[in-house]
Order: C-alpha cells, then structure tokens, then sequence
C-alpha cells in the first residue's frame, strides 16, 4: 500500500512538470519582442568659457528653455577693459602700418630737397674760403694752421652735402617691402588679439544650446565660473528614446530600422511610435535599474519632464515596454537628429 501510494505522487508530479512544460512551449513562431527600459535622453553641461565671476543665473530647476535663450551672464567690466586696450593697440598698429605703406609725405621730401641745397651752399662757400685761404698761407699772410682749418671744414661740408643726398634718395624710394610686411604683420596681430578680447567679452553670455530642461543649477550668482565649472545641467529634448535590452534568441530577430511600439505605465492605453537605431556588438550583463511590470510599483521618480514627445508626457528614466513586430524588413535607420 505504502508502494502504492509513493508511485501515485510520482506519477502526478510528472503529470504536473509535462503539464508546465506543454503551457510554457510556445504554440508556434514568436511574432514579437517585448523589451522592458527607461527613457533616456542626452545631457549637456554648460560652462563658460573663460574664467570670471558670475553676476546673474537668470534660469532655475525644472525650467524649460529655447535655443538661444540666455541663462546667465558674468561680470563684464574688466573684459571690457581689455578690450578697449586691445581696440587702441589695434588702432595704433594701422596708423602705423598705412604709415610705412604710403611712404614718406611731399612735405618730407621738400625738406630733404632743402637740406641738399644748403649742403651745397655750405660746401661751396668751404670751398671758396679754404682756396682763399691756401693762397695767403703759401705768401706767409696767415698761419699754415688757419689754412689747414679750411680745408677740414671744406671736407665736413662735402661729407654733410653726401649725407644729405643720401636721405632724399631714401625718401624718393619709398618704404622697403620688408617693412611695409613688418607692419602689416604687427596690424594683423593686433586685430587678432582685439578679435579674441571681443569674444570674450560675447563668451560672458551663456545660452541654451537648444530646447531642454534645467535638470540642475549648480552656480550661483558670485560664484567663480571657469571652463571646468559646469554652471547648468541640461536634459535636451531634439532626441530621446528607451534604453532596452535583447536577449540572445531575440538578437537576430530585430533589426535596425524595425518599427516598434512603447508604452509607459502612466499611459497604459498610448502608444508612442519608435524606431530600432542601435543594437550593441558587445554582451552584458542586464543593468539592475531594468525592472519587469511586477517590479515597476516599486520605483519612485524625480518630477523633472522631459519634453520631447509631441504631448510632453514622458519623462526621464520612466520605465518603458518595447513591443517589436518580428514580421517585418528593416527599414532604412532614421538619422540621429543633429545637436543644436
């Protein structure tokens, strides 16, 4: 009886495992995926990029904002400062530079003239006075010293008379070409260093970079902003999606380009459009944060809204169902949507 009994409980435990067996095996060819994510979306940190104390944060937490839109601004007047500088070194750099390309002034050129011509003069009278003079030494009326005198001015005239000519002949030849490039070089560099001043002076306005949601406000107003010192944290909204995960029987089974559905908990009876754009290469172990429906009760959330699909009603990190048609051919990939 005891033999009995024992081989009527086996035989209704392998009754029930070929019962669970028969429920679990599908019936026929699985016709679709379902993948269990979150919502995601790309961030940016924006920063300054040049170091200076802040003087306004004009956005706050959980703001929406627009391409363009100002956020903060710093303090501006030792920019301007150096910008005014560079704008005189600039200035003063282009006079000089249509100094040396435009050469000497008539002016300059008249004066140079007259100087020759008062060589001349001088180095004719020298002459005159230092034959003179030759003449009364040799007869003994005046010291051979006087004479010797004359003959040394006649020479420093006919030096004075060179020197002369050689700065008009400069002046009719204009500048050299070496320093005319000399000081287009020294204007350029100038206008340069004007031109990065100036964008300094632009780079104290942040600005959003397309439409977003401040997520977090990290300085505030007196803050010390640098390119390393994020000021904002921003969700972007031109392009989100579900970061789901395939297993190994369903990996050759989707495509890029396939059409899918997502659903989200909040709004069980809409389906949001969504298109296959990335399969990994490499395996991994499933994240902890992808939780089936039964697990989902259990998570809470940041209200910050993402706005990205047209009705605004996903938000960021929400756990989402995929479903994906296997009945279908990979359509062309849609390209990611350009960073603003």
């Amino acid at each position: 009886m005891k033999k009995l009994v024992i081989l009527l409980v086996l035989l209704a435990a392998a009754g029930t495992a070929a019962w669970l067996i028969y429920r679990k095996t599908p019936s026929g060819p699985e016709d679709k995926a379902v993948l269990y994510g979150n919502v995601d979306l790309r961030q940016v940190d924006l920063a300054f990029l040049i170091s200076e104390r802040i003087d306004s944060v004009l956005v706050d937490e959980g703001d929406t904002v627009v391409p363009g839109q100002k956020l903060a601004t710093l303090e501006t007047v030792r920019l301007r400062q150096a910008a005014d500088e560079a704008r005189q070194i600039a200035e003063a750099a282009r006079q000089n530079y249509l100094r040396v390309k435009n050469g000497p002034r008539a002016e300059e050129i008249a004066q140079a003239r007259a100087n020759v011509q008062a060589a001349e003069a001088t180095l004719n009278n020298a002459g005159m006075r230092s034959k003179r003079l030759e003449a009364l030494a040799e007869t003994k009326s005046i010291s051979r010293q006087e004479a010797d005198d004359a003959v040394a001015s006649r020479q420093v005239a006919a030096a004075n008379l060179d020197v002369a000519r050689k700065q008009l002949e400069l002046l009719l030849a204009g500048s050299r070409e070496e320093d005319v490039a000399q000081a287009l070089a020294q204007y350029n560099q100038a206008k340069a260093s004007l031109t990065i001043r100036e964008q300094n002076l632009k780079d104290a306005v942040l600005y959003a970079p397309g439409n977003g949601v401040v997520r977090n406000r990290i300085l505030e107003k007196g803050d010390m902003a640098s390119p390393q010192k994020p000021v904002y944290n921003i969700s972007l909204n031109h392009t989100k999606w579900v970061r789901a995960y395939l297993t190994e029987s369903q990996l050759g089974k989707v495509k890029p380009g396939f059409s899918a559905t997502v659903r989200n908990d909040s709004f069980p009876d809409t389906g949001f459009k969504g298109t296959v754009g990335f399969i990994s290469s490499v395996a991994e172990f499933t994240p902890k944060n992808v939780e089936t429906p039964d697990l989902r009760t259990a998570l809470v959330y940041e209200v910050r809204i993402i706005v990205d699909d047209p009705d605004n009603r996903l938000r960021l990190g929400a756990p989402a169902t995929v479903t994906i048609p296997l009945d279908q051919n990979a359509g062309t990939q849609p390209p990611e949507q350009p960073r603003p």
